[in-house]
């Protein structure tokens, strides 16, 4: 029997966290994850969800939505992290016209957004304590009160919570609240690391080598029995999302459509003091730490970090623009050259340059001639010879 692929509704949408697209059930502890799912999405019960980044936290969270009778009403998902402590706070309760400074009129919070439906609070352990407190008489009397108010709204609220960090041992250095922990862990649902089902690796590559080569335009990639083994010996700390950017990246450099080890750009990171990892495959190093650091690797390196710390959305698709929109400009708009330059196929430049809107707005620039483009170093069709078609 076929396992189920779960995915996020849409994709394109900026991410909460470095989080999961898809989730996959082919391996036998994810097939137990499945079912302790269907297990626990009848009840109304808070549910703590833990794992590592890129586990898969927020679409379990989805999906226990979609298997319970809340079903059809509303689902917030919100990252706790994300916002600095004097907004959280707003946007979690609400609050009324004239309650701060720029509050020009009134706002409900998540709560009283996912009425009858489900909140799903990522990163929990990021709030401070004060926050925690009122989170906790939330949850307590079911009801909550703007900033500015003093007139409490009743709500009807499944909480999903989600940490990537161990809450008990969060407890003991008093960063979080033991009652608001023994609230929170009324079910649990542990989601374990990529590198710990192993019978999820390839289904997720295959998944995401299509899903890019039908955003690309091009034929699908096939991998290689070397890359295969490659995969299934990485310890993928940065788990599903990890795997994702590898195949976006190996789709973009391979040759003929097929994925060898040469193609796979992987992590040289390592997962977590006291994970367990599987053994790397024989004769196999990275790529990372065979190069030299050089002052324009570390300006790079310096400015990637820069823009991690704004926490943008779609942060890689904006780099990979960036560097075939430069790269492009840079061989004066040949594709060849930029294909060259970049090591990867021509269709793939071209392909992407007409997502970015890159050759509309050349053309346009220059009349649409096809002598204009010639000009500036694109190819131009041979002539024919008389009497040929």
């Amino acid at each position: 029997m076929t396992m189920p692929l779960l995915t996020l509704p849409n994709t394109s949408s900026p991410a909460l966290s470095v989080r999961a697209k898809a989730l996959v059930f082919e391996d036998p502890r994810s097939q137990a994850i499945l079912e302790r799912i269907r297990q626990l999405s009848p009840s109304d019960a808070t549910l703590l969800v833990t794992g590592e980044t890129g586990t898969g936290k927020e679409i379990v969270a989805r999906h226990i939505h979609a298997l319970s009778h809340r079903r059809g009403r509303p689902f917030v998902a919100v990252n706790c992290g994300a916002w600095s402590e004097s907004l959280v706070e707003s946007e979690l309760f609400g609050h009324e016209k004239g309650a701060f400074t720029g509050a020009t009129t009134s706002k409900a919070g998540w709560f009283e957004a996912a009425d009858g439906g489900t909140l799903f609070l990522d990163e929990i352990g990021d709030l401070s304590l004060p926050l925690q407190v009122k989170l906790l008489r939330v949850l307590q009397e079911r009801e909550v009160v703007r900033l500015g108010s003093r007139q409490p709204i009743p709500i009807d609220v499944r909480l999903i919570a989600a940490t990537n960090v161990n809450l008990e041992e969060a407890v003991i250095a008093r960063k979080f609240r033991e009652d608001l922990f023994y609230r929170l862990n009324v079910a649990t649902l542990a989601l374990p690391p990529l590198r710990e089902r192993p019978g999820d690796i390839l289904p997720l590559a295959r998944y995401f080598l299509d899903l890019y080569a039908h955003r690309l335009g091009s034929e699908p990639a096939v991998l290689t029995a070397e890359a295969t083994a490659r995969l299934l010996g990485h310890p993928w700390p940065g788990n599903i999302r990890e795997i994702e950017n590898a195949m976006h990246h190996a789709l973009l450099v391979c040759k003929g459509q097929e994925v060898t080890p040469a193609d796979l750009r992987l992590t040289a990171l390592l997962p977590k003091a006291g994970a367990s990892i599987p053994p790397p495959e024989q004769g196999a190093t990275d790529a990372v730490s065979q190069v030299r650091p050089t002052p324009q690797a570390t300006a790079l390196e310096g400015a990637l970090l820069a823009l991690f710390e704004q926490n943008l959305p779609n942060l890689h698709e904006q780099i990979e623009e960036t560097i075939i929109r430069t790269a492009y400009r840079y061989c004066d708009r040949n594709q060849l050259q930029t294909a060259r330059l970049l090591g990867i196929s021509r269709n793939i430049v071209r392909a992407r340059l007409a997502q970015f809107g890159e050759l509309a707005r050349y053309r346009a620039s220059r009349g649409g001639t096809a002598a204009a483009a010639f000009g500036r170093g694109e190819a131009s069709p041979a002539p024919r010879a008389p009497g040929t078609t």
